[in-house]
């Protein structure tokens, strides 16, 4: 189990991420929602180990992961919302990389490689170098780098970006195979449909606070709204965006 209990982060003066708390237990898929500016990636960040809380905990296991980061960075697997790779590598040797700095048996690896690689359709591009890659290519290189170890805690940060409809809707599958293998996942994303299909629970984080951490049945009951993109509307956007796009248009057409 991963357990946040007033997760804090500050730069100077302003907070950005808010006395967070929350439970994500193995089998679950929590959403994690929020407008730009709400504190999300702080607290991806704060969760992978790139960025040390001002303040709060995490927990797995019942471990404080600041007494064993390595450890802990051992069963994580973790997709960023930017693919930072090594251009100068072909898709094959940063796999390689990646999968030697876990640890992974050399035959094991390259097995896995193979199938993973062929079964997201860029195995005939695995020696050319990453910068020659598309942006949905590069996504994929790093959904594989996340999960060639077999990790206990996945964090996803918009893994949809750059991915075609069939790879989405493929990811979209695997999620939900990696939940009923019992991985703890974190998704975060703007992708409101995919999100209230896809996770059992949401949190809305709105100027780095929890407005909302529930099923979006229950949220649907309790708001009397009939779906999450009104939920969200509701707690965490303070201006009508269809008034907004009239506006924009209006200033278009002069």
């Amino acid at each position: 189990m991963l357990e946040i209990t007033g997760l804090t982060k500050r730069f100077k003066i302003r907070t950005v991420v808010d006395a967070v708390s929350f439970k994500l237990h193995p089998g679950e898929v929590l959403g994690y929602l929020g407008p730009n500016g709400a504190g999300k990636s702080t607290t991806v960040k704060m969760l992978t180990g790139l960025l040390p809380p001002t303040s709060g905990h995490i927990f797995f296991q019942g471990r404080n992961i600041q007494t064993c980061l390595s450890d802990y960075k051992k069963v994580l697997g973790y997709v960023p919302e930017e693919p930072q790779l090594y251009p100068y590598l072909s898709g094959w040797e940063y796999l390689q990389l990646v999968g030697r700095l876990r640890g992974i048996p050399e035959n094991r690896l390259k097995n896995r490689m193979n199938d993973l690689l062929t079964l997201f359709k860029i195995h005939p591009a695995r020696y050319m170098s990453l910068s020659s890659y598309s942006k949905g290519m590069k996504q994929k290189v790093l959904i594989i780098a996340a999960l060639l170890h077999d990790p206990e805690i996945l964090i996803f940060d918009e893994p949809l970006s750059g991915l075609d409809v069939t790879s989405a809707l493929v990811f979209r599958h695997l999620v939900n195979e990696l939940r009923m293998l019992g991985k703890v996942i974190l998704y975060s994303s703007h992708v409101l449909e995919v999100v209230e299909k896809l996770c059992s629970r949401v949190m809305i984080l709105h100027q780095g606070k929890v407005v909302a951490n529930d099923s979006v049945s229950n949220l649907r009951h309790l708001m009397h709204l009939p779906s999450l993109e009104e939920i969200f509307t509701q707690l965490a956007v303070h201006e009508d965006p269809l008034e907004t796009a009239r506006q924009m248009a209006a200033v278009i057409q002069c």
